[in-house]
């Protein structure tokens, strides 16, 4: 009798349905003499003995999985921290977005700073660009972030949304933002040649490079892809305020190449931008394959990990 109950409650338990190991589930009688073109497909949501809501109850608790703090910067561009809620888990991830919004401004801003194709206007024929995707796109993408707890991400994002709002209305001549500094009211467009125009707006630009390096020493703490993003964005708008306070000082042949330098950094950190979109996108769909974004989080330990091994150490 023991021997009969042990092999009951061995078959019992062999047949239990496991929500995370689907494709070992063992289900029918004869599963010892069930060759491989039998076996059960890893496809399979439920047992035939369970009811539809009793397995997606166990489906739905079998979705919650922790993912590694390498998978969570390159899905996040943040370092992974404990948040309150399980939102991650209920929306869908709002960064390659926003990283969308981003490089489809960037992008073709940096080949007409560059002059390709006898490209230039300061970027005026994509204005729209810069508001409906890296204004609209990056703050929406940081709003979603901020619901998220991603904090780095969310200031990110946001600022760089309001940067392509300000770069976008300072070139829509309704503001007359350019217009104030024309001598003729009539002819607005030649505020945008004037002295006092170009030393003005230099100053934008190089406390965006202020902000940029400060994003360049925290993204030392998630990867090398990121970090590559902020390093080019730096030297992006510091080479684009020496271009136009060289302008207001009247040397074009110098602002005309520091320009075209500038160009370079911003398609530099472009393309670091696409790669880490086609990886979370990869990601985003489990794809056989990843690509490497260069986690470098363990090479700075976080402030946490340190409070912590200092507070065992002196207990």
């Amino acid at each position: 009798m023991e021997r009969v109950q042990r092999e009951k409650s061995h078959t019992s338990h062999d047949n239990k349905f496991n929500p995370v190991f689907a494709s070992v589930q063992d289900d029918s009688e004869d599963s010892g003499h069930r060759g491989f073109m039998d076996a059960p497909s890893p496809y399979r949501l439920k047992p035939d003995n369970t009811s539809s809501d009793e397995a997606l109850k166990q489906i739905r608790t079998a979705n919650t999985v922790s993912i590694s703090p390498e998978l969570f910067e390159k899905l996040y561009l943040t370092p992974q921290k404990a948040v309150k809620g399980d939102l991650r888990n209920a929306f869908g991830n709002p960064t390659p977005v926003a990283l969308i919004g981003f490089l489809l401004s960037c992008t073709p801003l940096a080949c007409e700073l560059m002059g390709w194709r006898g490209a230039g206007g300061s970027g005026t024929a994509t204005l729209g660009a810069y508001y409906f995707y890296g204004g609209m796109l990056m703050t929406l993408g940081g709003l979603l972030e901020f619901f998220l707890g991603n904090t780095f991400a969310f200031v990110v994002f946001c600022s760089f949304g309001g940067f392509w709002f300000t770069l976008g209305s300072t070139l829509t001549p309704s503001f007359n933002a350019y217009g104030a500094y024309a001598s003729d009211p009539t002819k607005p467009y030649e505020g945008l040649t004037s002295e006092g125009f170009h030393a003005s707006y230099g100053f934008f630009l190089l406390f965006m490079g202020f902000l940029c390096l400060l994003y360049l020493i925290c993204a030392l703490r998630t990867n090398i892809v990121f970090v590559t993003i902020f390093f080019g964005l730096f030297f992006t708008f510091v080479l684009l305020t020496g271009s136009y306070w060289q302008l207001a000082n009247g040397h074009a042949a110098a602002a005309a190449n520091l320009q075209i330098a500038s160009g370079a950094f911003a398609f530099l950190a472009c393309l670091a931008g696409w790669w880490i979109v086609f990886a979370q996108m990869l990601a985003s769909v489990d794809f056989p394959f990843q690509l490497p974004v260069g986690d470098i989080s363990h090479i700075i330990r976080s402030g946490s990990d340190r409070l912590q091994n200092k507070e065992r150490y002196s207990a």
